[in-house]
């Protein structure tokens, strides 16, 4: 799809486009989407001063997202080397500020040491670099990530998930699967207690009833994060197009773009 024609559909938007020119796009492919509630007292770490924990009836979620970065690219710029596809598996969980809800991530894996580099630096994402595998078994993904702990533990996510149903569904205002979903924005934080948003667009999240046979899974226990076994919801999107706005600095300090390379690596 033509970048002009995704920024045409912003209906579906809590909040309006941010002023400026986007900088990157990104194609996630093979997106699952494993969902789970938590304790909120298991999430206070993590967060900064100045985020407000969002909860769903009471109650804080974790999300777990295993993709194939297909496609990373700077507006005007062919794909960097090095960057241009990757694996990724993402830990998040939901925030708001100043009534704007938002993500914010708890890990990101990825299998690229640039990418990781990257984003850490200009983006102030908690990016860390995994051994990473992807394998298509007829429809369904096999999937694995082994990353090193500062204590020196495994974090794993080993499991083959895929798609159950052949057609898509968006996900309806109100319910718990959209609050999950449909965010258009991130917040990181960097040193010096400072906060910084980051958004994105893209079409409304493209979903599939999905299905995920978990071999191993450490990944959210290695952050201190009790859960159940079993994720409570699960989707599988097959591919998204992404826009990307320069991160900012919010709060106390000036709003200024970070205009360098590498700016966001979801």
């Amino acid at each position: 799809m033509k970048n002009s024609d995704i920024l045409l559909h912003i209906r579906h938007r809590p909040f309006p486009l941010p002023d400026g020119p986007w900088i990157m796009k990104q194609v996630w492919t093979n997106l699952l989407f494993a969902h789970w509630p938590v304790n909120k007292v298991d999430l206070f770490p993590y967060l900064p001063e100045g985020l407000e924990l969002e909860q769903w009836e009471g109650t804080p979620w974790i999300s777990m997202s295993p993709f194939f970065m297909d496609l990373l690219r700077l507006r005007g710029l062919p794909p960097p080397p090095g960057v241009r596809q990757f694996l990724e598996l993402n830990i998040r969980t939901y925030v708001v500020r100043d009534g704007k809800p938002g993500i914010f991530f708890l890990n990101l894996d990825a299998s690229s040491l640039l990418a990781v580099a990257s984003a850490r630096l200009f983006a102030h994402l908690p990016y860390s670099h995994a051994k990473m595998s992807y394998h298509t078994e007829g429809k369904a993904i096999r999937y694995s990530s082994v990353r090193q702990t500062h204590r020196q533990e495994e974090a794993v996510f080993k499991g083959i998930y895929r798609a159950t149903q052949p057609f898509c569904f968006h996900a309806q205002p109100g319910t718990l699967l959209h609050w999950l979903t449909e965010r258009y924005c991130l917040y990181a934080s960097g040193s010096k207690g400072r906060l910084y948003i980051g958004h994105i667009h893209h079409l409304p999240w493209p979903l599939q009833e999905a299905e995920l046979h978990i071999a191993h899974n450490t990944s959210m226990r290695a952050l201190g994060l009790a859960h159940d076994d079993t994720p409570s919801l699960l989707t599988f999107t097959k591919r998204l197009e992404v826009l990307f706005w320069p991160i900012k600095k919010i709060g106390a300090i000036s709003d200024q773009p970070f205009a360098k390379i590498a700016e966001l690596c979801l």
